[in-house]
């Protein structure tokens, strides 16, 4: 998380840290980020950093937070023309957010995109621990239709949303990895959300 040194200054100059910060992290690798790197673009001395961040790692989270924020409001949107069909939403943000329709990708989205595909097998979520499934629930579910799902208790609703978010996240990493065998990740999106909607037995058994 951000100090409040970094708050506190001109948003002309919290921009360009920031623009800087994100240029070295869509260039290399996580372990190979230099805060000198990030300090020269913006034109900052080495010092100032620590007045803003802890560490490479706290600034890192700080940019994830920022595409947190626009991706749940994408999502709620996506959710939304989806007329809240929650597995229809999920193949649609696979679409939206590989390469299907990258020019419907905005840039914030892109620039993290872009940290997937050079960070492979990265988990964002040790990074970005404030945005669980849960808590991305709560910000779409009045959003969701619940009318087809066999129960309604809150437990369920979060068991079946998390699978598919689970589904959504193996399939598009992947495919940010191997943009050539996206048909393939996407095929096994679809394949695994039909498992989780209609279960793997025949109803007689």
């Amino acid at each position: 998380m951000c100090k409040e040194t970094f708050l506190r200054l001109p948003e002309e100059k919290r921009e360009r840290f920031l623009d800087a910060a994100w240029a070295e992290f869509t260039e290399v690798k996580f372990a190979e980020v230099s805060i000198n790197q990030i300090v020269r673009r913006a034109g900052v001395p080495r010092g100032s950093f620590y007045q803003y961040f802890a560490d490479k790692a706290d600034l890192f989270g700080y940019l994830l937070g920022a595409v947190r924020d626009r991706f749940t409001e994408n999502y709620r949107e996506i959710l939304k023309a989806c007329g809240g069909n929650l597995f229809e939403t999920q193949i649609r943000c696979f679409d939206v957010f590989s390469k299907r329709e990258r020019e419907a990708t905005e840039p914030m989205l892109e620039r993290c995109i872009q940290i997937m595909r050079i960070n492979p097998g990265m988990d964002v979520r040790k990074l970005m621990p404030h945005m669980p499934a849960s808590v991305l629930l709560e910000k779409v579910q009045t959003e969701l239709d619940l009318t087809a799902f066999r129960r309604r208790d809150p437990e369920f609703i979060w068991q079946v949303f998390n699978l598919t978010l689970l589904a959504l996240g193996s399939s598009l990493m992947d495919s940010l990895v191997c943009p050539e065998r996206e048909a393939e990740y996407r095929q096994r999106l679809l394949s695994h959300l039909e498992i989780i909607q209609h279960g793997a037995l025949d109803a007689a058994d």
